[in-house]
């Protein structure tokens, strides 16, 4: 069955409603993680097939844009209700691409397909203002227009979500987009661009370009006059060379870029809240998440309690195949992510850290690693600093709240953090003080669509979701006008 879903999906460029081999004929391999075996191969895109894909969007966009709200509402809603009619199908595709759980994956598609739902309802209500000047000189009117062709570059480990947080407010807004997905997890966005194109989207509007030679189309399309815009969700060391680019023509920007989530857990903590939210916000996607808890900052009253039981937890977790029954922890997305991992923790226990469960890759095929709880943390040690981006839960105890929110802070990053606490008012004031854009009291799962999602500092610029993200699609124009 996997293997007719294989064979039956799309594979090649989408461009101006066509697909297409790549421009050079070259292809390149999509593995599964979880045996290391060749999935399919995809079609690579080149720098002309990337000019390709913005004369298909410039072109569109004069037709796209003269659509009414309702009509891009319609096409968005019925975009939704597709991703619902073929949620398994969908789902099965991400496990076989990018790892996760067959139960994470339905969860994807369902946050996925929300986006699409949301601003169909959201873009009919957009439509601009109209008031009088408070010196009485004249009226202002403020006209929205899209923003015009956008780049939207996505990550791997939410090959839906990812796309479908950018694709949704684009066309809500008017705007016509070219898709770069992750090169580990571009069948996905195929099928998302397939279904789209089922659900009414004119060609050209959406274009989608899975490369290996991203540097390579994503310099094309930023040196062409006609892009107005790029939205980027991956690593801030990529998002800097981007800024960097876009700069060279003042090209608008939207960047949601890495994070280093603190969890802190009070001395009030109702245990089992902390532990149920600790699960939720580490082992979400084997911890694969720019939003996952990477440093848990415990009281010390309460740390060595925290510590045991979240390991007794953490040591419970089935890993393996995804789409295996049973299976609560599927493999990390490629060897370089294992790798990773490996370092940080074999090099923290190097240095005194001690390990309570887990630790080590498991010695089978594919890239698994098993569930990780750490205490004993040298603040040397490079995981103390860097995002993990794995399943392992690094634990530090702290006496006074100021010096755990002082250490929550000390880093470049600001996008998501945790505070557990059951005195309400405190756990507030606690999250008040800390740098990120995203907060979870007492709860692990935070993302919605209806929320304005980004980061601080160096987590980024703009924000996706809620009213937040069809305003980054759009441009505002003032009229000054008496009658």
């Amino acid at each position: 069955m996997n293997r007719m879903l294989i064979e039956s999906a799309p594979k090649r460029l989408y461009i101006d409603g066509n697909w297409v081999a790549a421009s050079d004929g070259s292809e390149f391999s999509v593995y599964d993680p979880a045996n290391e075996e060749e999935l399919a191969r995809v079609a690579s895109a080149t720098a002309e097939d990337a000019l390709k894909a913005v004369d298909a969007a410039h072109r569109a966009g004069d037709i796209w844009r003269q659509y009414s709200p309702r009509a891009r509402a319609e096409i968005l809603r019925k975009a939704y209700e597709l991703m619902q009619d073929n949620r398994d199908k969908i789902a099965t595709l991400i496990s076989l691409e990018e790892g996760k759980t067959k139960a994470e994956a339905l969860g994807e598609v369902n946050y996925a397909s929300e986006f699409f739902r949301w601003y169909a309802e959201e873009g009919v209500r957009d439509l601009g203002a109209l008031m009088r000047s408070p010196g009485g000189a004249n009226n202002i009117l403020v006209q929205h227009h899209p923003v015009g062709v956008c780049l939207l570059i996505t990550p791997w480990n939410f090959p839906a979500a990812m796309g479908t947080r950018k694709i949704a407010p684009a066309l809500a807004a008017g705007c016509t987009v070219i898709l770069k997905p992750a090169s580990e997890t571009p069948l996905t966005a195929l099928l998302l661009a397939e279904l789209l194109e089922e659900a009414g989207v004119p060609a050209g509007v959406v274009n989608v370009l899975p490369s290996r030679r991203a540097s390579v189309i994503t310099n094309a399309i930023l040196g062409d006059e006609r892009l107005r815009k790029i939205s980027f969700t991956g690593s801030t060391e990529v998002g800097r060379l981007l800024l960097a680019k876009a700069g060279e023509r003042v090209v608008n920007c939207s960047m949601e870029l890495g994070g280093n989530a603190p969890f802190i857990v009070l001395d009030d903590a109702d245990m089992d809240v902390a532990i149920d939210s600790a699960l939720v916000a580490k082992m979400r996607n084997a911890g694969e998440s720019c939003i996952a808890a990477n440093r848990f900052y415990v009281h010390s009253s309460i740390v060595e309690e925290f510590s045991s039981r979240l390991a007794e937890e953490m040591g419970k977790l089935t890993v393996g195949d995804g789409l295996e029954n049973g299976v609560d922890v599927g493999p990390l997305v490629n060897a370089d992510t294992l790798n990773k991992v490996c370092e940080l923790v074999d090099q923290a226990v190097a240095q005194g850290a001690k390990t309570l469960t887990g630790g080590e890759r498991m010695k089978r095929k594919g890239y698994f690693y098993k569930p990780t709880v750490m205490t004993n943390i040298p603040e040397t040690a490079n995981i103390c600093q860097t995002e993990i981006f794995g399943p392992v839960a690094a634990i530090y105890p702290f006496d006074d709240i100021d010096e755990a929110i002082w250490k929550a802070n000390q880093t470049e990053f600001g996008l998501a953090a945790y505070v557990i606490g059951r005195d309400l008012g405190r756990a507030l004031s606690v999250a008040s003080r800390i740098e990120a854009g995203i907060l979870g009291i007492n709860r692990g799962f935070v993302s919605d669509p209806a929320a304005p999602f980004g980061g601080f500092k160096q987590s980024g610029i703009g924000r996706e979701g809620a009213q937040d993200g069809l305003h980054e699609f759009i441009e505002k124009q003032y009229i000054a006008v008496e009658w």
